[in-house]
């Protein structure tokens, strides 16, 4: 038996900054409305405001809440399942089917308005919706004309209240439409435990240091307001942080225009206007001004909870095109890094919230900011944290795919792939590819970025052109990774054919050795991983593209500079990218899996590393036995050598 569920629910905790975790923690949270269906029968409405409370939900719907027997269908179903547990019914994780993620697995959007345009649903997600939310599911201002209340009830608008019911009724309809229309496309049973493994980890959360976070606040506005005081002083602007204001100041300064302050603008501006003191010194102030990295803390305070963990920071699925997870709130995947030894220093001189003495001992306080947000991530008393991560995993999945024989044997002895690759590439001893040395460098950024297909642009982006690389020098190197790396570049070749062959025949076709397996049955193109999940490519289609003669493969997707739904040109670089990420994706995945075998549930991971709490009086043997389990390579790639580094910290930091 399924049972789908949608709920409407109320809380004074604003769920887009604080997240779900926080949202059902608050103490005014409450279930407005139950909508359920069981199998294909018609949907059923719990109006716990209008016609009840709480503890007078009908007993046959708590039975089948309850019986582990039946499946519990929704759609971001973490929510349902905390609200759930939140008033006394808590419902194992294994028990509970996500449509999210089965739509996010066949390469679909993750939200239930976005899937249901895309499918084109015969019961579409309600327009009407947010206008309904806003009203009943959140505190509201009070005025004169509203008598003063501060929340909206069923018979303040009742109208409005049976629409919201109504509303209720059509999210019902469309999860189940989209679990019956993607009910073909079975999810593995490894992504299932995965799935699970996913919850435990959102449920754990991660300690944090709340003291740092509120001082590194505290800090930053006492040097935004020392920073925009001393932009006043140097150009007599009103306002500094306009926009407006500093383009025309610095052209009356230069007599030139400026069209961007941009990250990467503003660093030529800098050598631009380099004979112009008093325009260096306001540009400086102004990247200063611009770090946001200070976000992260205030990110950090909005969804911490009343045990000072964050919860909720992983989106299962949250990359679909590798099925790789994405950050949420506080967005771990893009944390800066610290360069700083020892960082508990400006650490300690933040919490203190010494800002005089951070600037004079580092001078740009922003960065310093920066550089602590992933030290404020904190094991608790009588735990340290092991960090476990792969050395060079896309690096060593792309060379197993491929079969480069030569790159494999550098990952089964000393793995120094930088100095190989170097060796290779300039037909020079090992030995003189030294470290820092610029062959190092030039081996380094074209290992980089070139493995993928990529070529001048993807070297420039990558630090060809801060090197002081020319044009002709970068085409060299492109020359000369792929002339060493045959097999790699077969690869692409490979992968871009038997992708337009299996999309003109609807056939199955293997590639890379057997290792991957592409198919077409017209509604999508997938590829089978070594691993048996696949990767789905929707309504693949041939069109042309600008600036090429022959047509070129498209599926629609999340187009990622826009974000928005459309179709997305792909060829055989690109879709090498796709397959090494998802299987780097998936050795982490069977890694986290034997850690929980083992009793490690990881509090966070990072791209490739994993970080567990361990008990501080057994630290060394902790990680060692972490190491070594993250080390086992799983049976679809035994002869594919993992190497695990890692340390041991009692707050989070990059080694």
């Amino acid at each position: 038996m399924t049972l789908f569920i949608d709920i409407e629910t109320y809380s004074s905790t604003d769920i887009s900054s604080a997240g779900a975790y926080k949202y059902i923690e608050s103490d005014d949270f409450e279930i407005l409305i139950i909508g359920y269906a069981i199998d294909n029968n018609s949907v059923q409405i719990i109006d716990l405001l209008g016609g009840g409370k709480i503890p007078n939900i009908p007993h046959s719907f708590l039975s089948l809440l309850r019986d582990p027997n039946v499946l519990k269908v929704a759609h971001n179903a973490v929510f349902e399942r905390l609200a759930f547990k939140r008033i006394g019914y808590d419902i194992p994780i294994e028990q509970w089917y996500d449509t999210a993620v089965k739509a996010a697995y066949c390469g679909l959007p993750l939200s239930l308005d976005a899937v249901s345009k895309v499918l084109d649903l015969e019961n579409k997600k309600k327009e009407t919706g947010k206008l309904l939310i806003n009203y009943f599911s959140k505190p509201c201002k009070p005025t004169k004309a509203n008598g003063g209340r501060t929340r909206n009830l069923p018979e303040h608008a009742p109208e409005k209240w049976e629409l919201y019911k109504d509303y209720n009724v059509y999210d019902v309809l469309a999860e189940r439409e989209i679990y019956q229309r993607l009910e073909k496309y079975e999810i593995p049973f490894s992504e299932r435990k995965l799935y699970v493994l996913d919850q435990e980890i959102n449920d754990k959360g991660i300690l944090i240091d709340k003291e740092l976070a509120e001082s590194a606040v505290v800090v930053n506005e006492e040097f935004t307001k020392y920073l925009t005081e001393q932009a006043i002083s140097l150009t007599g602007l009103s306002n500094p942080n306009s926009v407006v204001q500093l383009k025309q100041w610095i052209k009356e300064q230069t007599g030139e225009e400026v069209t961007s302050f941009a990250k990467d603008a503003i660093e030529d501006l800098f050598i631009r206007f380099a004979e112009y003191p008093k325009v260096l010194q306001m540009l400086n102030i102004r990247k200063m001004l611009s770090k946001t990295s200070v976000k992260k803390y205030t990110a950090m305070l909005n969804c911490i909870m009343k045990d000072n963990r964050g919860r909720g920071f992983f989106q299962f699925y949250g990359a679909n095109r590798t099925g790789r997870w994405a950050g949420r709130l506080l967005q771990l995947q893009n944390l800066s890094k610290n360069h700083i030894d020892p960082i508990s220093v400006p650490r300690d001189l933040v919490r203190a919230r010494d800002t005089d003495t951070i600037e004079m001992l580092y001078g740009n306080v922003s960065d310093i900011l920066s550089q602590l947000v992933r030290t404020a991530l904190i094991a608790p008393d009588g735990m340290t944290f092991a960090v476990a991560d792969f050395s060079a995993i896309e690096a060593r999945v792309i060379s197993w795919m491929a079969e480069e024989e030569w790159r494999m044997q550098v990952f089964h002895g000393d793995g120094k792939i930088y100095e190989a690759t170097g060796s290779k590439m300039f037909n020079v001893p090992i030995t003189a590819i030294t470290k820092g040395s610029e062959l190092r460098q030039k081996s380094k950024i074209s290992e980089l970025a070139l493995g993928y297909g990529g070529s001048l642009g993807a070297l420039s982006r990558m630090g060809g052109e801060r090197m002081g690389l020319s044009e002709v020098e970068m085409k060299s190197l492109v020359e000369r990774w792929r002339l060493a790396n045959p097999a790699i570049v077969n690869m692409w070749q490979e992968f871009d054919t038997v992708s337009k062959e299996v999309v003109k025949t609807n056939r199955t076709i293997s590639a890379a050795n057997g290792k991957v397996e592409f198919s077409c049955n017209g509604e999508y193109m997938t590829i089978k991983l070594p691993s048996g999940r696949k990767l789905f490519y929707y309504k693949p289609r041939f069109k042309k593209e600008s600036g090429k003669r022959s047509l070129s493969l498209v599926y629609q997707g999340v187009v990622q500079e826009t974000k928005q739904w459309g179709e997305i040109f792909t060829y055989g670089g690109k879709l090498t990218e796709n397959i090494i990420q998802a299987t780097a994706r998936d050795l982490l995945a069977n890694s986290m899996l034997n850690l929980k075998a083992n009793g490690y549930i990881p509090v966070c991971h990072v791209h490739d590393e994993c970080i567990i709490e361990v008990d501080e009086t057994k630290a060394e043997s902790e990680y060692n036995k972490v190491a070594r389990l993250m080390s086992i390579s799983p049976a679809w790639a035994q002869d594919l050598p993992l190497k695990v580094d890692g340390y041991l910290t009692k707050f989070y930091l990059k080694d």
